[in-house]
């Protein structure tokens, strides 16, 4: 089976970014706008870009990625000027380009040399009792690049309601999520399973925190699914008997109690602790300020603070304007701070009225 990770245009001009198994449909869902969410009310989209991979996380890497770049990367990402995409990524220190190019297609090839990666973990709730619930845990999976929701017996059935508004946008989570009647349904496919709770309920297994749990399961290449149980007391000894591994939080003993979502949060960040998520982009600071530029202003301190009779007595002259260098020339000055500085000095000078 192959992967896609693609790009659309909608009918505002923004780029839309995804990933999916099924090419051609998914294009053909977001076209007829039934994919809820960010494409749903940009009507219509153009289909401009796409990438095949050999499996789902390193498409949802790619995705990613995409979505951290600004317009002028994407764009030449869609021309296939690579040229201009690696000039852009030196220009806003995107050190994820590095990491995305191999598998990015530059001549119509794919380049499978990378070594395999591990497939993003299943998360499932197991008996979940708000919809509310389980779109803040959508919500918090989607936050750190997780998408395959599994559900096991939801207590108010499945859809609901309630899911969409908590999950804040993370529609495309819920819409993929899959329901099942038992545990053990919902983990057949899973080489790995873990419980995550706050006792062991009387089972010997090895228990990991999160980020151990995290490590094991990006060092292995088969699927692994991570259990959270009902909100009001936890998954129960038969559930966690189906687990290979439990996963406990180190949290105070005197208060113990996180939310479902909480505990969707704390397990999803520290498995993309190990994955390339895109980063806000990188602010280039303003240059720093030549000395000259410096010194030029302190001098204008200096000659108004003169005029105005501010030092005095004449013997602590020089000590005091030793501090007041001091005192301007500790922070890192900018070249606009220090023009702001001087202006608002000149108005100072010559005072006009508004």
């Amino acid at each position: 089976m192959a992967f896609h990770t693609y790009i659309l245009r909608c009918s505002d001009g923004h780029y839309y970014v995804g990933h999916t198994d099924n090419l051609e449909r998914r294009i053909a869902q977001h076209q007829a706008g039934e994919m809820p969410g960010y494409t749903q009310t940009r009507l219509p989209v153009e289909f401009l870009w796409s990438a095949d991979f050999p499996s789902r996380a390193e498409a949802l890497q790619v995705e990613l990625q995409l979505k951290g770049w600004g317009r002028p990367k994407k764009e030449a990402l869609i021309r296939g000027d690579w040229a201009a995409v690696q000039a852009l990524a030196k220009k806003s220190f995107d050190t994820g380009l590095r990491q995305a190019q191999p598998h990015l297609r530059t001549n119509g090839e794919e380049d499978h040399s990378a070594p395999q990666l591990a497939p993003p973990p299943v998360l499932i709730l197991v008996r979940p009792q708000l919809g509310e619930n389980i779109g803040k845990a959508a919500r918090a999976m989607l936050n750190f690049g997780l998408t395959e929701l599994r559900l096991v017996a939801p207590r108010d059935g499945w859809p609901n309601p309630s899911a969409g508004p908590a999950a804040s946008g993370a529609d495309r989570v819920l819409a993929e999520a899959t329901v099942y009647d038992s545990v053990a349904d919902a983990v057949a496919d899973c080489a790995h399973v873990f419980a995550t709770t706050v006792r062991r309920r009387g089972v010997v297994k090895p228990v990991m925190t999160p980020e151990q749990a995290a490590v094991a399961i990006h060092s292995d290449s088969s699927r692994a699914a991570i259990l959270f149980g009902p909100e009001r007391s936890g998954l129960d000894s038969d559930d966690v008997a189906i687990a290979r591994t439990i996963i406990t939080v180190p949290i105070n003993p005197e208060f113990g109690s996180l939310n479902l979502a909480q505990a969707v949060m704390v397990v999803a960040y520290e498995w993309s602790k190990h994955v390339a998520l895109a980063q806000p982009s990188r602010i280039e600071p303003d240059p720093p300020a030549l000395q000259a530029d410096l010194d030029g202003m302190i001098g204008q301190w200096d000659s108004m603070l003169e005029e105005a009779g501010y030092f005095f007595p004449p013997d602590r002259t020089p000590v005091t304007k030793r501090m007041m260098r001091t005192l301007l020339t500790k922070p890192n000055w900018s070249a606009q701070e220090v023009r702001t500085v001087r202006g608002m000095l000149t108005a100072l000078a010559k005072p006009q009225k508004r």
